[in-house]
């Protein structure tokens, strides 16, 4: 299994150092300390990095996204990003989830790699502590949960084989940083038509998602995946607005424009997406 057992996922924020783990803390040889929490996550978002005293998506939030997850609507898209990843994945692999969440597609890919006897030791971050709580207390074997931001991933240089993004802000600097020799990188993007109903019904003019140009400085592009459009069927408007809370247009849309949604109880929209897989290059 190579040394992807010997380490934890994560090092110290402060001085970079291996973190080794005990029953209720994190430490490294140069004294920092860092306590679990109950659920099982570490807090590794240093004072520093903070620009809110609650970072991220808050509890309604985190709980709406849970919500909508757990009744299956994206488990496509869960199945086939674990598929990539196992096509592609060697045994005895180490892979951050970078922007985890509540820990659903984490929890997808740990399964899947079972499955198929790929022995794997995964991490996954986010800047909120609501998710990430929600995330450790799924209480998956061969998983640390950390807070932390996708721009200060507290991992050691050329440590990880696998980083993943899955509709999450990206810091190419970070995941070239982190990433061994030739290992790849995992964006997911919604498509083109992606959710197109649910915004016909928000916007008098919708418009068509921007897919922006596949080349990323540092990482070449070895394979882009195309989901075929599938269509979902919600029937409740708190399923609505659930989905509605999980996207961008949540935060750039009017209040007369979110109205619009607060009396509908059925919607079926078409979802689309793009897996893509980077390699990891030569020096930027």
């Amino acid at each position: 299994l190579g040394d992807v057992y010997k380490r934890q996922i994560f090092s110290c924020p402060v001085c970079g150092k291996e973190l080794k783990f005990d029953e209720r803390s994190y430490k490294c040889e140069s004294g920092h300390c860092f306590d679990r929490s109950k659920s099982g996550y570490v807090n590794l978002l240093t004072s520093d990095k903070m620009h809110s005293k609650l970072p991220g998506d808050n509890k309604l939030m985190v709980r709406a996204r849970r919500s909508f997850l757990q009744k299956g609507y994206y488990s496509y898209l869960a199945e086939s990003l674990s598929s990539i990843i196992c096509r592609h994945a060697e045994n005895g692999i180490s892979l951050i989830d970078a922007g985890c969440g509540e820990g659903y597609y984490t929890e997808e890919i740990l399964r899947s790699l079972r499955e198929n006897n790929i022995k794997a030791r995964l991490g996954g971050l986010d800047i909120s502590k609501s998710a990430v709580d929600l995330a450790a207390k799924r209480k998956q074997e061969n998983i640390e949960y950390a807070v932390s931001s996708v721009f200060h991933i507290p991992a050691a240089d050329k440590s990880i084989d696998i980083s993943l993004s899955v509709f999450s802000p990206i810091c190419l600097e970070e995941f070239y940083r982190i990433l061994r020799k030739n290992g790849l990188f995992y964006m997911v993007i919604p498509d083109t038509m992606h959710l197109w109903e649910l915004k016909s019904v928000i916007y008098d003019r919708p418009y068509e998602n921007q897919v922006k140009d596949y080349l990323l400085k540092g990482f070449d592009l070895i394979k882009a995946y195309d989901l075929p459009q599938r269509k979902i069927c919600l029937e409740s408007n708190e399923d609505i607005m659930n989905l509605f809370s999980m996207t961008p247009y949540y935060y750039n849309t009017s209040k007369a424009d979110k109205e619009k949604l607060k009396d509908l109880n059925f919607l079926e929209t078409v979802t689309q997406f793009k897996i893509l897989v980077y390699m990891k290059k030569g020096e930027c």
